[in-house]
């Protein structure tokens, strides 16, 4: 369910990419639906190749889709007028992951911030991009250094001001925090939070880290080879996943305890995550899956509500008794990337 009423719904939604006229598309995205309630975080989560970044481009209209609708407010903007979609870029803004490559570097950073606006009173726009500063915690001092002057932190932060200084409704964060150091990622968590909490903005959080994620969104989205394998409240799947996969990335997650008060961990997941342009028949995720049967190979999984708001597409979730005895479950995902 959404937080509060619906801000954007991804119906369908299908990307593809083309090579060679003699090779298949690659199908980074094939048929994702979900939705993003007003003030609301939904977190994506997946491999490196699983489609949770193009996602993101996506519903900013930074990349061609093949099929399906993306609705901002029930419109579907990325399909009106040219000058229609620029009105509703300022309302969708991105945070990208690396804040050293996503600045000028011969810009101070006020001229960076203030480099979105585009409003006819330069000193309204000056203040404006000044206030964005100030409110994720810069003062005067750092308006005309440039990015070489500042930490990886300070970087970042001048990114979530950029992103706020249109105003948005929804923010795309694309793995922001991955670049950072540990106490550093606190810190910026915990600014998007408080952001969040005083404007009502609503975040799509992509990352590979489902730790980060269960710590700020409401709902989370698992992604693997295009699709959504599962998607349900943040405790649900943190507490009670229930796709093979899930449990993977779940149990690959480092622990604070010492190595001899850990439980015996399985053999970890074998394999790399399989070719988009060639995907598996069947479940995309048997060639990798310690319950694949038979059926797997032949049958899609539905994608199916378990509980309210929690889908998953697996054969055998949600149903232990049906469940075949796995031979290796899987553990960790970092293995053969």
């Amino acid at each position: 369910m959404s937080a509060g009423k619906e801000l954007l719904e991804v119906k369908d939604l299908e990307v593809q990419f083309h090579g060679s006229r003699r090779r298949a598309p690659i199908r980074a995205v094939n048929g994702v639906s979900f939705t993003i309630g007003e003030g609301e975080t939904l977190g994506l989560i997946g491999e490196s190749g699983s489609g949770k970044s193009t996602v993101g481009r996506a519903v900013l209209g930074l990349v061609k889709t093949h099929a399906g609708r993306i609705l901002l407010h029930g419109r579907p903007v990325w399909e009106l007028s040219r000058a229609e979609q620029r009105a509703a870029r300022s309302h969708v803004q991105i945070i990208f992951q690396n804040p050293y490559e996503a600045l000028d570097p011969r810009m101070t950073i006020l001229a960076s911030t203030r480099e979105p606006l585009t409003g006819p009173d330069r000193s309204a726009d000056i203040a404006r991009a000044e206030e964005a500063l100030d409110r994720v915690g810069l003062d005067a001092s750092f308006f005309h250094r440039r990015p070489h002057e500042l930490s990886g932190g300070q970087r970042q932060r001048v990114n979530i001001a950029r992103a706020l200084v249109s105003d948005p409704e929804l923010v795309v964060c694309d793995e922001v925090v991955s670049a950072l150091d540990v106490s550093i990622q606190a810190e910026i968590l915990n600014l998007l939070q408080d952001l969040k909490a005083s404007s009502r903005m609503s975040y799509l959080f992509i990352s590979h880290d489902l730790g980060v994620v269960s710590n700020v969104a409401d709902r989370v989205g698992v992604m693997y080879l295009g699709r959504l394998a599962e998607l349900g409240p943040v405790a649900a799947i943190a507490e009670r996943p229930a796709h093979p996969y899930t449990q993977a990335l779940l149990a690959a997650e480092p622990q604070v305890v010492p190595s001899a008060l850990r439980p015996p961990r399985p053999a970890p997941l074998k394999g790399t995550i399989p070719s988009p342009a060639d995907p598996p028949s069947g479940c995309f995720f048997r060639t990798r899956c310690p319950l694949a049967v038979k059926q797997c190979a032949v049958e899609t999984p539905e994608y199916r509500e378990l509980s309210t708001g929690h889908w998953v597409a697996c054969h055998f979730a949600g149903n232990p008794s049906q469940n075949p005895t796995p031979h290796q479950p899987s553990i960790s995902i970092l293995e053969g990337k």
